[in-house]
């Protein structure tokens, strides 16, 4: 039974299944790092799906679907940035109202301009001469045959690490979460530096939303990401504000869904429902769990007013 549910298959799948995961949770963290909690993460990255998709759709250019989901999250960051940052608005309700926007929003757009799920082409695995064929372990299948937007979401973990700890703009980002009037102090923009974090966010999520639409589903719906973005914000706490852990975490979750998947397909005597509600399940209790942790960034929420 365990060699049936523990196949190289479902490693390959956590892996592919932990992109989305990962893109939108190294993109809040960036976010919250400098004191900004964006709950439209998943009206985000629907949007950023819905678009990739139709471009893609329109040009056959999955390529050009991924650009069109970067500007798009460029776009609801940069009005997720004003609302939060300029006029200091609360941010949980703000990020809840640009996530039913985003939800609304391409479904309207759905309905009026492609109206019933169209697949497309999208992003192909990569075949690596040599290391797709390796049979030991099933390490071919598990690492080497996967499209480019899940290598990319793997790189971005060491990348967004070294970003945060040792450069300048990392160490701006952190001072405006720990301490904006001691950054403010020094010279540095907090407005600026928040707004950059919130867009760049916004961005991944984007991307978030278009690895799923064209290159792991590669089709759109109605809600298509079934509240992942919520997850996504989970982790970033999971992961205790750290890229590793942040990885950890959606590889944690992705396996949970890959299980699931698997226990389906050989037709395990499971209720699916028990299935289905796992990854939330595991949400919660990493909540309770970061509950628990006290290394949030000190300024997070908080807006930043000059001379208090």
């Amino acid at each position: 039974m365990i060699d049936q549910i523990l196949t190289a298959s479902v490693f390959a799948a956590a892996l592919r299944l932990a992109t989305p995961y990962m893109f939108a949770s190294i993109g809040e963290m960036f976010g919250q790092r400098s004191g900004v909690l964006n709950l439209g993460v998943d009206g985000i990255m629907l949007m950023g799906a819905f678009f990739a998709h139709y471009v893609a759709l329109s040009t056959g250019s999955a390529v050009l679907g991924v650009g069109a989901a970067l500007v798009v999250g460029a776009v609801m960051g940069l009005a997720m940035a004003f609302i939060s940052v300029t006029l200091k608005a609360e941010q949980g309700i703000s990020g809840i109202g640009v996530y039913l926007f985003g939800l609304g929003m391409s479904e309207l757009l759905f309905q009026r301009l492609v109206g019933t799920p169209r697949s497309v082409e999208g992003f192909t695995d990569i075949y690596i001469p040599g290391l797709s064929d390796i049979q030991f372990l099933g390490i071919g299948e598990i690492f080497f045959r996967h499209n480019i937007l899940v290598y990319v979401a793997f790189l971005l973990v060491p990348i967004s690490a070294y970003v945060i700890s040792r450069t300048p703009f990392g160490l701006m980002i952190r001072a405006v979460g720990q301490n904006p009037q001691a950054a403010d102090a020094m010279g540095i923009s907090v407005a600026r530096v928040r707004y950059m974090t919130v867009i760049l966010g916004s961005m991944l999520a984007g991307l978030a939303g278009a690895s799923l639409s064209v290159a792991l589903l590669k089709v759109f719906q109605q809600n298509l990401t079934s509240g992942l973005g919520f997850i996504a914000v989970a982790l970033v706490y999971f992961g205790r504000w750290r890229p590793v852990g942040i990885l950890i975490g959606a590889l944690l979750f992705s396996f949970v869904n890959a299980l699931q998947l698997q226990v389906s397909a050989i037709g395990l005597d499971i209720p699916a429902e028990f299935a289905v509600m796992a990854p939330y399940v595991i949400t919660i209790i990493a909540l309770v769990f970061a509950s628990r942790q006290t290394e949030k960034p000190d300024a997070l929420t908080k807006p930043f007013e000059r001379g208090e």
